[in-house]
């Protein structure tokens, strides 16, 4: 998967996305072969010439000036993630010296404090491909009750979140809309993947949820991309039934994310978390956050 591609497929993609009307091209009713904007009208609305673009769709260019692509970010309509993302990928296409290995995730001891005072808010840590690096008592019984609590302590067993929601039944059901859980999980592992270009564990956990999950391969060719920081989910929890949550990232820079699940005061959702947390109690409870900062093994 290189950058290249990438660069080319998104264009291509997003391109395709843009409606003539909606950026008050007139089409004069014509019958038009290809969905969305055609190259010339995309370079007319960018301000730059037919063949210059023709030759970044291609992935014969390397030269794109930060001016020239916020000219086509703003044709093609794309947000602040998106803009970024664009820009990760023409550097990623840009000749570079071999960099030094990802070092190793780690659970940082401000993510270890907080996942401690998290006690009654269920809270994991998340390493950039999603790993689980750590999680609470009430982040492991709502995300993951199915799986062993202290699974995220060995890197062996150590569960990743994007392969839950693609390849595992439990985590399938525990969301009244699947798919748009999905499409966020996909849209975020995009931004990572352009801004990790050479983390080849990347790129193999990308190869194998393409290659066991139709649907994970589908919206992976859409391009879309998303840095889903906060989103509401109605969940379907088999202990405590239907819960509406409000999933927080929260990610100060560089390093692990801590992903929390919040619910309204006085709700339905937050009896219904109350109920989880009573019925968790006496079961094991997860290893202590400080403990679980074993080094991922990153490619």
């Amino acid at each position: 998967m290189t950058g290249k591609s990438q660069l080319g497929e998104f264009l291509q993609a997003r391109r395709s996305q843009v409606r003539p009307e909606d950026v008050g091209v007139p089409t004069y009713g014509e019958r038009r072969r290809v969905p969305g904007l055609r190259r010339e009208e995309l370079a007319l609305l960018a301000g730059v010439s037919a063949s210059y673009y023709t030759r970044l769709e291609q992935g014969q260019s390397l030269s794109a000036s930060p001016e020239v692509l916020e000219a086509i970010a703003g044709a093609l309509r794309l947000d602040e993630s998106e803009r970024r993302y664009l820009h990760d990928l023409v550097r990623v296409d840009r000749p570079r010296t071999r960099g030094r290995r990802p070092a190793p995730e780690r659970v940082t001891q401000a993510a270890g404090q907080l996942l401690d005072v998290l006690a009654d808010v269920p809270a994991i840590v998340l390493g950039r491909r999603s790993d689980v690096l750590a999680w609470n008592r009430l982040g492991h019984a709502l995300f993951a009750g199915h799986l062993d609590p202290g699974a995220p302590d060995t890197s062996a067993q150590r569960p990743n979140m994007a392969r839950l929601v693609f390849l595992d039944r439990h985590t399938r059901e525990l969301y009244a809309d699947w798919p748009s859980k999905a499409r966020a999980v996909v849209g975020s592992l995009r931004l990572v993947a352009a801004q990790y270009p050479q983390d080849t564990a990347l790129h193999a956990l990308l190869g194998e949820l393409s290659a066991k999950s139709a649907e994970f391969a589908s919206m992976w060719a859409d391009h879309r991309v998303t840095a889903c920081t906060v989103a509401g989910y109605e969940m379907r929890h088999p202990l405590v039934g239907s819960l509406s949550v409000i999933q927080q990232t929260l990610s100060h820079g560089p390093g692990p994310s801590v992903v929390v699940a919040t619910t309204e005061a006085g709700s339905s959702s937050r009896a219904a978390l109350a109920l989880l947390a009573q019925a968790v109690t006496g079961s094991t409870v997860a290893a202590d956050p400080a403990r679980t900062g074993s080094p991922v093994d990153a490619a």
